[in-house]
């Protein structure tokens, strides 16, 4: 009978480190994607991520509700970044990618087995060794809960509905015949032509100020204002066609949101008109009102009242950025109570 002393268990133990950088200095590892993984090691690799995620996502406090109205925007981020590995409804899986180790799944059949914070927690962070990249910026959480709430609906989904929203009716940028009207069709997607907006979580801007919407690519494309949707989109333009993009939607007609908002319109009108001053909360309007406002100041008048709320929420928690006077905004927010913030945005969406 074969006995094991301790000391020749410690010996193994502290030799076997050594053998493991041996093995990968000579290239006893075969790293060829070709050649698959072994079933053990495909098992193993997987129980390890599904494990890591489960335990990590005990962090993560999910919304009461998942917010529909971000389903749009995450349908064409989807589109754009995401649906070249995974595939989406009418969209088949890149030749290539199927060839990577490991394979990106089809998400539709896998969707359910995971939870809103397992979700998120992929989505936000990415996973390590598969190609799975984390959210562009680690900023803005309301984005990655939109985007789970698009991969909650995406497995009832059929390819005329999933076109509708990730691409609004619009060709393939590739398909137009030169670089502005490629680029005005991605804007279009969640954008629209006219600039409206497809979703309460995008802004109105049609009609807005050429500075301000210059300001505004700028800034996201150079990650001073955080946004995973707008960096990506404001990057991938050329920046040659930016003052061509600013002035397109600058001279769209403004329209106004036609949706109801709940808080107090009254009261948003009194604080947006007089301001808070016992806790220094300014006007609003005199910065956002009147046509002789400083031209990168937004117009706040008709626009979507989910939208203003959500910004006022990141410039609160010091996650807006973007111009120079952004930390203007950032005290006032900071000084807002959320029923103020509510009031404020249904004053401000109820203005035609």
């Amino acid at each position: 009978m074969i006995r094991f002393h301790w000391k020749h268990i410690a010996i193994a133990l502290a030799i076997l480190p050594f053998a493991a950088v041996f093995g990968a200095w000579i290239g006893f590892f075969n790293i060829a994607a070709s050649t698959g993984h072994w079933q053990i090691t495909d098992w193993f690799l997987h129980f390890a991520m599904r494990s890591a995620v489960r335990t990590y996502s005990l962090a993560v406090e999910p919304p009461e509700r998942l917010p529909a109205e971000g389903i749009q925007p995450s349908a064409g981020h989807f589109e754009r970044g995401c649906a070249i590995c995974h595939g989406a409804p009418g969209v088949p899986q890149s030749p290539a990618v199927q060839k990577m180790l490991p394979r990106p799944p089809d998400l539709a059949p896998v969707i359910g087995t995971w939870t809103d914070a397992e979700l998120f927690r992929i989505v936000k962070y990415g996973v390590r060794f598969t190609g799975m990249p984390a959210w562009p910026t680690q900023q803005r959480d309301d984005e990655v809960w939109a985007m789970v709430a698009f991969l909650r609906v995406l497995p009832r989904m059929d390819a005329r509905t999933y076109g509708e929203l990730a691409m609004g009716g619009e060709e393939s940028p590739a398909m137009h015949a030169n670089d502005f009207e490629a680029t005005v069709a991605d804007c279009a997607r969640c954008h629209a032509r006219d600039g409206r907006g497809r979703s309460a979580l995008v802004p109105i801007i049609s009609g807005q100020r050429e500075e301000y919407l210059r300001a505004s690519l700028e800034a996201f494309a150079e990650g001073k204002r955080p946004s995973g949707v707008m960096e990506l989109a404001a990057v991938e333009a050329d920046r040659r066609l930016w003052a061509d993009l600013a002035r397109h939607f600058a001279s769209q007609p403004r329209v106004s949101t036609s949706a109801a908002a709940s808080g107090d319109a009254a009261r948003g009108r009194q604080i947006a008109e007089f301001g808070i001053p016992e806790r220094k909360v300014p006007a609003c309007l005199s910065c956002h009102g009147g046509s002789r406002r400083n031209p990168i100041y937004p117009t706040l008048a008709g626009q979507h009242a989910e939208y203003l709320k959500t910004q006022l929420r990141l410039f609160a928690a010091g996650r807006r950025g973007g111009t120079p006077f952004a930390h203007l905004m950032e005290r006032t927010a900071k000084a807002l109570e959320e029923k103020e913030i509510e009031d404020l945005a249904a004053y401000f969406s109820s203005i035609k």
